[in-house]
């Protein structure tokens, strides 16, 4: 009887897969301690913003002259409505310039751009592909027709909507000594899909809960995409918009933090953009984004980590922000995948290896559930959808953020290249007054 068992289950196995079992115990409780250690003081951030007294509502800066720059590839269906919220500002008109550069477009975006008071520029080129190349033609044209005349530039993307005081709010926070300011980030179609829900929730915790803590601690922000301003300083300093890389957003702010520049916040400076709605594009888009924070953290790691040693904790953010979380989840997720396999194999899936599995991945969804409520509770007012969905949300929030895990693993291996979003106009969470 004891042979039998011996063949059934050899000692050695049975000692081997508890080992194993072990080892993934291990492993898990060294990656959730290490995501906490790195990201503690993001949940600081939370009771900072809760029970902050400052409000960061600047004084009335004076005015200055601006240029609104917007790099549109194929957007006829909605930088009309953009180029219309502009001109709604109460910003003083006469110093408010909308320059549009149609990028490789083979619709009439140029056509309805200047139809709208804009001044257009056409570009064709197929090598220099991505926003970052459309930029740094569209900055040095302007430079060549009009001088060196703008206080500051603005950068928007064409599928967006400002609130009537954006202008007035940017251009508060600029005068009061910032080079570069950002926004707080809404969307036009939060309530289209639980994918679009997912953008849109992350833009609002990023907008309250990192730029807004950070402006109230008296650290760097960082700019999102769009919807931020740089001072003319900052442009001749860098010969113009010499980022490229595939987030040229967080390249633009790296660059600006490891050089010593602090970004500002304007928290009442609204506007709103158009999210994803089919997990097709939103995969291709977040892997870009993917891509671009490795590409960004292999071109700038080394000066964030020296300015990290030196008491920057500016630099540490921002290195937080491109690629811990990024890299331990994707170890976490490869090491249950592979070690639970192991075990599976030899001992079939047994009740203890899903708790441990499953204790893993509700770790990862409770913490996250646990950031998207706060912010839908705290920025409820912002959302502009029945409370049923806005509670709906919560609950797929975290599964929208736990596809980040194999878009990141996908995007160390494969090649990406930058490919715009199709817009289609939604505005299911609008709420602007259009006119």
């Amino acid at each position: 009887m004891e042979c039998v068992l011996s063949i059934i289950q050899p000692p050695q196995r049975f000692s081997l897969d508890r080992t194993i079992m072990n080892i993934l115990k291990t492993i898990n409780l060294v990656i959730g301690i290490m995501l906490l250690v790195c990201y503690f003081y993001q949940f600081v951030y939370i009771p900072i913003v809760i029970f902050a007294k400052n409000k960061k509502k600047y004084p009335k800066g004076i005015p200055h002259k601006f240029a609104c720059l917007i790099a549109a590839r194929n957007e006829s269906s909605v930088i009309g409505d953009l180029l219309d919220s502009i001109k709604r500002q109460t910003y003083p008109a006469e110093l408010i310039t909308t320059f549009v550069i149609a990028d490789n477009c083979t619709d009439d975006t140029a056509e309805i751009a200047r139809a709208h008071g804009a001044v257009v520029y056409e570009r064709q080129n197929k090598e220099l592909v991505g926003k970052g190349y459309a930029l740094d033609a569209l900055i040095k044209s302007i430079g060549k027709d009009y001088g060196d005349v703008f206080d500051g530039y603005f950068v928007f993307d064409a599928d967006n909507i400002l609130d009537e005081k954006f202008i007035d709010e940017m251009n508060d926070a600029f005068s009061s000594g910032f080079e570069i300011v950002t926004s707080y980030r809404n969307s036009k179609n939060y309530g289209d899909n639980w994918i679009s829900a997912g953008y849109a929730l992350w833009y609002l915790r990023e907008s309250r809960y990192l730029s807004h803590a950070r402006s109230i601690i008296g650290t760097s922000c960082a700019v999102s995409g769009t919807g931020f301003l740089f001072s003319r300083k900052v442009k001749n300093k860098a010969g113009g918009w010499p980022y490229h890389l595939l987030t040229e957003d967080i390249e633009f702010s790296v660059a600006q933090i490891t050089e010593g520049e602090k970004i500002g916040f304007a928290p009442n400076a609204e506007l709103y953009d158009e999210q994803p709605v089919s997990f097709k594009q939103s995969w291709n888009q977040r892997l870009r984004w993917s891509k671009g924070y490795y590409q960004v953290f292999g071109k700038y790691g080394k000066r964030l980590a020296k300015g990290s040693l030196k008491g920057s904790f500016s630099c540490y953010d921002m290195s937080m922000t491109i690629m811990p979380a990024a890299i331990l989840s994707i170890l976490a997720a490869l090491c249950n995948l592979i070690l639970g396999t192991m075990i599976a194999v030899t001992q079939g899936i047994t009740p203890e290896l899903v708790r441990l599995v499953m204790g893993m991945l509700w770790g990862l969804y409770g913490t996250v559930f646990i950031i998207g409520a706060i912010t839908t509770v705290t920025e409820w007012k912002k959302i502009n959808l029945d409370p049923f969905r806005k509670i709906f949300y919560m609950f797929t929030f975290p599964i929208f953020m736990l596809t980040y895990i194999p878009i990141s693993i996908v995007a160390i291996f494969k090649k990406v290249t930058w490919k715009p979003i199709e817009h289609h106009g939604s505005k299911s969470n609008l709420r602007v007054t259009e006119k």
